[in-house]
């Protein structure tokens, strides 16, 4: 038995603890700011403690003043239990405000430094977690993080303050009593060390299926017309269930668990308690103590066990704030997306102001992370100042992907992805180039909220008639001056109440209104019949003609009105002749 504790034991001390250290040390740095807070709270979690065992003692001493002993101290004995009461019902209100203010503020910054390093996190890294994984980490585990900057540490110094003065105490009126409450301190621990593992085990499984739970919901949502249109209605309803199921197994195991350890520790902490009252009352029958006395014992001796037994309950809580913590590190330590030549991106705007930007793709090799097909090999493509470029090619051949290349989402393995001004300087795409760039997917991309609201996402100081302007040039004011609240007009989530087409020319409207000198519309016009979709292009090369446009698309329609196609197919890219593009119309 001896030798597998040991082995236990070590296996802690080389994992586990020290899993648990750098996740503790990672979740207070938060608190740095708010130390003298959290030491505030610390003290007046000690003071309480004293106030209540100098009440306890106040007790005592009036006990025996009533029963005889000492009746004249029964005035300072009652003045000194009211006053400690009235002292701990102040020190709780404080102790709850400041609690309260501090778990909000802490909470609050976790959850923005998340969302800052989420949104700043490199996409493809990123891609691997769900949407609705992500949200449960930003929201439950944050929460448990926050609530357990005052739950844990400042908890631990206070109980074990109390723990010792209680001690202290029960020492100086019986040392018998002490060790007789402290019996159950060793079975305490051995159970604690040999649960461990399993409580953090229950934790991690309780937060996954948590988070899947949480993915499924969001999901089914955001696909609701779908789910509907295929009335998908009662498989998703029993994906639900089974959803469910798992998470009501993991829970009801966990329960399982929690009620035989905590059941084991109430036998203890039971036999415990009897065996200090059996030896209260054999003291107090042969006259050693008094009345008072043995009420004082029988107070302590259950506080001076319950005390230690909060001491060893603080491991589920460090285990459950740790593994919550360890679950936000695994976010925000994914590598952040690249942002190089910030002041050189900084000196080319000037310039690509009056000359426009042109983007080039030089002997591009990408392979997505964790995969062996390669996407691109040897690529290259070039788009210069007042050109359309056209990307063609089948459905999942390099399309998008190269879309992400020239935004800086994706990087490339080998070859250079470059933007150059006017006067021939250039600099490498990366997260700063995005600032010379406006981007239209093919999915919806409105925000909840009015026209204007969204358009001046991207131009915050976009006057009414400049709103409108753009929403002229991409065909989109000939329905929103009809709405009755014109740019003013409420859309719902995901763009709801708008067609697809319509959706479109507002996503086009809002780039235009940025004015970027590269625009990027990638099958951003797939929606549109074609007498739009060609209006719209020459409304935007109109506009301004240093602009550089590059779409994809699988409809040749505007092939024509290109100066470049490139044709994406089994990793190449190949410029398209306008012979093969004259066919390509044909086909169609």
């Amino acid at each position: 038995m001896i030798s597998y504790l040991k082995k236990l034991i070590e296996r802690i001390k080389g994992g586990m603890l020290q899993e648990m250290y750098i996740e503790a040390k990672w979740m207070y740095k938060y608190v740095d700011k708010y130390k003298w807070g959290v030491v505030f709270y610390i003290f007046l979690g000690i003071l309480g403690t004293v106030m209540s065992l100098a009440s306890g003692v106040a007790s005592k001493n009036l006990i025996d003043a009533v029963t005889g002993y000492d009746s004249s101290s029964i005035g300072m004995a009652a003045a000194v239990i009211i006053g400690m009461s009235i002292g701990n019902i102040i020190v709780n209100a404080i102790t709850s405000r400041i609690s309260t203010k501090i778990n909000v503020k802490v909470g609050n910054e976790i959850r923005a430094d998340i969302y800052d390093r989420i949104i700043n996190t490199d996409w493809e890294s990123m891609s691997s977690f769900h949407s609705g994984d992500l949200l449960n980490r930003l929201t439950d585990d944050s929460s448990t993080v926050a609530s357990s900057v005052l739950g844990w540490l400042p908890s631990l110094i206070t109980q074990v303050v109390q723990f010792v003065c209680i001690l202290g105490v029960v020492l100086y009126y019986d040392a018998t009593m002490a060790v007789i409450a402290l019996m159950s301190a060793p079975i305490t621990v051995i159970v604690s060390k040999s649960l461990m593992l399993r409580m953090r085990k229950f934790n991690k499984e309780i937060r996954i299926v948590r988070s899947d739970m949480m993915s499924f919901n969001e999901e089914s949502f955001q696909n609701l017309q779908s789910l509907k249109a295929f009335d998908l209605s009662h498989i998703f309803s029993k994906r639900l269930r089974d959803v469910q199921s798992k998470f009501t197994d993991v829970n009801l195991e966990y329960n399982k668990f929690s009620i035989i350890t905590s059941s084991f520790m109430s036998i203890v902490g039971t036999l415990v308690y009897y065996s200090c009252f059996g030896w209260g009352v054999y003291r107090l029958w042969t006259g050693h103590i008094t009345y008072g006395t043995m009420t004082l014992f029988l107070n302590l001796s259950s506080r001076l066990s319950g005390s230690f037994s909060s001491l060893i309950n603080l491991v589920p809580s460090a285990i459950g704030a740790t593994t919550a913590a360890g679950r936000i590190m695994e976010v925000v330590e994914l590598p952040r997306e690249s942002k190089k030549d910030e002041v050189l991106v900084e000196k080319m705007k000037k310039n690509i102001e009056k000359t426009g930007a042109a983007v080039k793709l030089d002997n591009i090799h990408f392979t997505y992370m964790n995969s062996d097909k390669n996407v691109l090999h040897n690529a290259n493509i070039e788009a210069n100042p007042g050109e359309i470029i056209a990307l063609v090619g089948p459905s999942g051949e390099g399309k998008s992907t190269t879309m992400r290349l020239i935004l800086g989402l994706t990087n490339p393995g080998q070859g250079r992805a470059i933007i150059r001004d006017g006067s021939g300087l250039e600099c490498d795409i990366s997260a700063s180039t995005r600032k010379l760039m406006a981007y239209v997917p093919q999915e919806k991309t409105m925000f909840s909220g009015t026209i204007a609201e969204n358009m001046r996402l991207v131009k915050v100081d976009a006057t009414d008639e400049e709103i409108i302007e753009a929403l002229k040039v991409s065909c989109a004011y000939d329905f929103v001056e009809k709405l009755p609240d014109g740019i003013y007009s409420k859309i719902g989530e995901r763009g709801s109440g708008f067609s697809e087409g319509q959706n479109q020319r507002l996503s086009i409207a809002r780039a235009i209104l940025r004015n970027s000198p590269i625009l990027l519309l990638d099958e951003a016009t797939s929606a549109l019949d074609v007498v739009t979709e060609r209006r719209v292009l020459r409304n935007i090369m109109s506009m301004n003609s240093n602009r550089t446009c590059i779409v994809t698309t699988h409809r040749p329609s505007v092939l024509t009105m290109c100066d470049r196609v490139y044709k994406i197919a089994s990793t190449k890219v190949n410029q398209v002749t306008n012979e093969e593009v004259e066919q390509m119309i044909v086909d169609f």
